[in-house]
């Protein structure tokens, strides 16, 4: 097991000059179970460094070209010969981006604002961030509600979401021996509220002349100065030295007028036992457990809150006991809960090596219709398709053809047959009991039914799939589809299910129609005589294989154009004017004889969505041709498949690609070559089980969006 830290570009990893975001990973590492696995990348130019497994990354000065590019990139490179099990970004959401092709699990640190970082800016660079990261960390709950601005209420349930504060490690210190000091330690401007503690120390000291102050900062740019005899600037200076004058400090204030993501040094000065003065700005009310909060951010206001601490000893003592007594945010405690989501991801990489080498490793109950009563007419389908795919993976499946099951109990008392079929599916759960229930299509296994099996077997998982189209002019089709979602770990549609405006607090992803092997056999582009240039088929206004008598589909319209509008052209046609449809092994034959496959799909053409016609025709080495706006450009190039605008542009294509047989017998092998590579059944298969076991896996389709 390997992680990587990848610190900001210019973050300094060295006791010279080290900032929080060294000082947290410096200080989690040296006390985390993993550090012998873990290597911390950077590209300080101290040559002293802190204390762990440090590769420094050498960069060219180059003037033309962004440096933090080439950092990334050359950690990149690394990481690419040598693998990672994790990488955590510490600071830089615009790395994300380019570290996901290294097909890890992907951590996110934000120390900052996240909507004032370049990469997080946006709700959709957030949203990505979201897809991409295995897991995102925020410095402060403050942090985490910045992200989650004006994004809907599932993301703020996110588990991928988690607050991991700051650390400091803790130390026994002795109260009655502390100065009669006040420090200020921090950057020496108005953002940080200089001038607030300035006018306020000067008028303090010169109350309390038995009271000294120190002030550790600078800043150049803003001439803040404040001069009393008792009142010294130290500059800058080292980590150590700054925990140093803590543990001499009574009184430490922090007075930001910005909004803090954290607030390190009153975490620093809460753990030396200092009595604590914040704004209450950003995440600086998390730093401390006792401490006093200025609700009036002004220099009167901080003034009375001192003098109050040093006119009352036992207030003063008291907090600063507190202070020492009650703080939590010790290196310990912070590096075990970033153990634990370590862990945690660890898991879930072995248990998908697991999911991907043993033997009969989940139990699978695949609920759909798999058309036994047909007599194989419909053998060929996306249910018979997974269920290769899911064997592949060498899982366990049993199949439960519902329709075939309510054919078979029809009866008086249960006309539908639905009542025997939902009871013989917990008999045959009570007999398997398996790990996976996936249903697609099964309508008639009631949502009831699936409750009172997930009350009584709580740990079974259920998945659903849908193929049928969802969009507007598909209502009764999206109504079944949602009725069980509810009760799903993870539903699954052949649309692209933000198009379908549905609830975002359910599971639901895309899912492409499977090629199988075993089915899509031919390779129709090395085929030189062919009887027909173009094949279609359709089903729709079809019963028990028979086309209908009167059953119109827009789809004959736009094909008879087609032929008007290609009159040398050879089309075989199934489905509509009088021919009936085709199946199984007669359309394979019918398929193996034409050159193109035209998917045409009823209704306006839907983002991502196609029947399974299509995964057919191109996994059989046909040329095949869509619509443009199914947006499938997004997974497939010109090279691959042929998109059209319009009946005009098809016409166009279909001639011109019928009669040059050599691109299309390209575009139709590399179409096919694509297909098998990234929508196989094996590969669909495993999505399926992966969102529903929730495991963090990158598949093609995914990396798209």
């Amino acid at each position: 097991m390997k992680i990587s830290i990848l610190l900001p570009y210019k973050e300094n990893f060295s006791p010279t000059y080290a900032g929080a975001v060294s000082l947290f990973v410096k200080a989690t590492n040296k006390v985390s179970r993993f550090k012998k696995n873990i290597t911390v990348y950077g590209s300080t130019n101290h040559k002293k460094k802190l204390s762990s497994n440090y590769t420094n990354i050498h960069l060219k000065k180059k003037f033309l070209t962004s440096q933090s590019k080439d950092y990334v990139q050359k950690f990149f490179d690394i990481i690419k010969d040598n693998p990672s099990d994790i990488i955590e970004v510490h600071n830089r959401p615009i790395y994300v981006n380019k570290l996901i092709e290294l097909k890890c699990n992907i951590v996110l640190y934000f120390h900052n604002d996240p909507i004032s970082m370049v990469g997080s800016k946006t709700i959709k660079e957030r949203l990505n961030l979201l897809n991409i990261c295995s897991k995102i960390i925020f410095n402060s709950e403050w942090s985490k509600k910045q992200y989650l601005k004006d994004l809907k209420g599932f993301f703020h349930k996110s588990k991928k979401l988690e607050v991991i504060h700051q650390s400091i490690s803790k130390k026994k210190i002795n109260i009655l021996k502390k100065d009669k000091l006040i420090s200020f330690v921090g950057k020496l401007n108005r953002a940080k509220g200089y001038d607030i503690f300035g006018e306020a120390i000067v008028k303090i000291l010169n109350k309390y002349p038995d009271w000294k102050s120190v002030v550790i900062g600078d800043e150049p740019r803003e001439k803040l100065l404040y001069k009393h005899k008792n009142l010294k600037n130290l500059g800058f200076q080292s980590h150590s030295t700054v925990l140093n004058i803590f543990d001499k400090t009574s009184i430490a204030v922090a007075c930001s007028r910005w909004e803090e993501p954290f607030g390190r040094t009153s975490l620093e000065a809460a753990s030396r036992g200092c009595a604590v003065i914040i704004s209450n700005r950003g995440g600086l009310p998390e730093t401390i457990t006792n401490g006093i909060i200025l609700r009036n951010l002004n220099s009167n206001s901080l003034f009375f809150e001192i003098e109050k601490l040093i006119k009352n000893k036992s207030k003063l003592y008291y907090l600063q006991k507190q202070s020492s007594k009650n703080f939590y945010l010790t290196d310990n405690y912070i590096s075990n809960k970033i153990d634990k989501y370590r862990n945690d991801l660890i898991s879930s990489l072995k248990l998908n090596i697991i999911k991907s080498s043993n033997l009969n490793k989940i139990k699978i109950l695949h609920v759909t219709n798999f058309n036994e009563r047909h007599n194989g007419r419909l053998f060929y389908n996306t249910g018979k398709r997974l269920n290769n795919g899911l064997i592949r993976l060498n899982h366990s499946v049993l199949e439960f053809s519902d329709r075939d099951i309510v054919s078979y109990y029809r009866s008086l008392n249960d006309l539908d047959g639905s009542k025997k079929l939902n009871n013989k599916l917990i008999e045959v759960i009570s007999n398997y009991v398996p790990d996976i229930i996936i249903l697609g299509h099964a309508d008639l296994i009631k949502a009831e039914t699936l409750k009172y099996i997930k009350k009584n077997y709580p740990n079974i998982k259920m998945a659903q799939w849908f193929l049928d189209r969802m969009d507007s002019h598909w209502i009764k089709n999206k109504k079944r589809f949602l009725d069980k979602i509810h009760i799903m770990d993870a539903s699954f549609c052949t649309t692209d299910p933000r198009t379908l405006k549905l609830d975002t607090k359910h599971n639901v992803f895309y899912l492409p129609n499977p090629v199988d092997a075993s089915f899509e056999t031919l390779k129709n582009y090395q085929n030189k005589n062919f009887n027909n240039d173009v094949f279609f088929a359709m089903s729709h206004g079809v019963h028990r294989g028979i086309l209908k008598k009167g059953k119109f589909d827009e789809r004959e319209n736009i094909i008879n154009r087609l032929i008007k509008l290609t009159p040398d052209l050879r089309f075989d046609i199934y489905g509509m004017n009088g021919n009936q449809p085709i199946w199984a092994d007669n359309y394979m034959s019918a398929i193996s004889q034409s050159k193109i496959g035209l998917n045409l799909s009823q209704g306006k053409a839907t983002k991502y969505y196609s029947s399974d016609r299509f995964s057919q025709l191109i996994g059989n080495g046909l040329l095949v041709m869509i619509d443009e706006k199914t947006k499938m450009n997004d997974f497939f190039n010109k090279n691959e498949i042929v998109l059209y605008k319009n009946i005009s542009d098809l016409s166009e294509k279909l001639i011109k690609y019928s009669f040059d047989n050599k691109l299309r017998s390209s575009i139709a092998k590399k179409g096919r070559d694509k297909y098998f590579k990234y929508f196989n059944s094996t590969i669909v298969a495993d999505f399926i089980i992966s969102k529903t076991f929730n495991i963090n896996k990158k598949f093609f389709w995914e990396k798209i969006n």
